[in-house]
């Protein structure tokens, strides 16, 4: 039995949500980008878990009933941008990684963002759905708007619920690869720092706050080595073992190295420096992605090619 929502608002877990926290069972349900409005309506006491108070980390059993709130009740509907003709007729030029009855893995392009919302149409998981005849696809993970590489989607909430755990245990294993400012002093390290929420110049943006920031461990191997009219780059790989918003782009610029083309964290000439060798975007790419398959079980790695536009950079 899946979980379903009836007309009076009582979502009723179902047996392949049996025994998952309950504010993972609703962004699950009713999409990630409502998980803030979620918590807070946990903690206000307008989610009812079997008529009674509850917490988010509470956990369900199949059968048990969840009285939702009208602003939760047709999220989706509320979310949904309408998906424009152009956004639809790039989907048929997306690259398919893997794909199979559980799972779709796509090499998603720099400049696109993976769901609407926050002043953009409809993104990539939106204009899938509706071409694909996929209503059940679902994010199980997210790359910035300017981040090209390996995007994972799950088909159903089975597996997506085991792929998100796999996350949070740490048994995927993400490779990246950007280019950034100069030549760091040591060509392999790791990268710790806490970060957190912080208010800058320029706007909001995360920054390293060892007080309040949450851990965030990055390990990190430079790959090569150039200097073009007297600037000097390199090329690194990325093994990020958490997932904080724009973990890698905030600890390279911690480190002195921001990523090339950052307009948000890189500094101005650096970014000019770029710009003169052609350069364009943002240079980060997810390169790779292992992980467990959430229903057979076998080891999984998803490569992706990175974009043509690198290649002036790299030759």
């Amino acid at each position: 039995m899946a979980s379903s929502v009836a007309e009076n608002g009582v979502l009723t877990i179902g047996a392949d949500e049996d025994g998952s926290r309950l504010d993972r069972v609703l962004s699950r349900h009713l999409g990630a980008g409502h998980r803030a409005l979620i918590l807070r309506l946990i903690r206000k006491g307008n989610v009812r878990l079997n008529k009674k108070r509850c917490k988010p980390e509470t956990h369900v059993a199949a059968g048990d009933q969840v009285f939702l709130p009208v602003s939760l009740r047709e999220p989706d509907t509320m979310e949904r941008a309408p998906v424009s003709a152009s956004l639809l007729g790039k989907m048929a030029s997306i690259p398919v990684l893997y794909e199979d009855d559980s799972l779709l893995v796509v090499n998603k392009p720099a400049g696109m963002v993976v769901h609407g919302g926050s002043g953009h149409e409809a993104g990539l998981i939106e204009a899938l759905k509706q071409s694909r005849g996929l209503d059940d696809l679902r994010l199980a993970h997210r790359l910035d708007r300017d981040t090209s590489g390996v995007l994972l989607m799950a088909k159903h909430l089975d597996a997506l619920r085991r792929l998100t755990e796999s996350f949070r245990e740490r048994d995927m294993q993400k490779t990246y690869f950007a280019l950034i400012a100069g030549h760091p002093y040591a060509h392999a390290g790791r990268m710790s720092s806490n970060l957190a929420k912080g208010v800058v110049r320029g706007g909001e943006r995360m920054v390293v706050d060892s007080e309040e920031g949450k851990a965030s461990v990055t390990d990190y191997q430079v790959m090569i080595e150039y200097e073009r009219h007297g600037f000097p780059y390199a090329m690194v790989a990325l093994n990020p073992h958490s997932g904080r918003t724009h973990q890698l782009r905030v600890q390279l610029q911690h480190e002195g190295h921001p990523i090339l083309g950052d307009g948000k964290y890189g500094e101005k000439a650096q970014l000019a420096a770029y710009k003169s060798l052609g350069g364009k975007g943002l240079m980060l790419h997810a390169w790779r992605l292992r992980f467990t398959h959430p229903v057979s079980g076998k080891s999984l790695e998803c490569k992706a090619p990175w974009p043509d536009n690198w290649s002036a950079l790299l030759g």
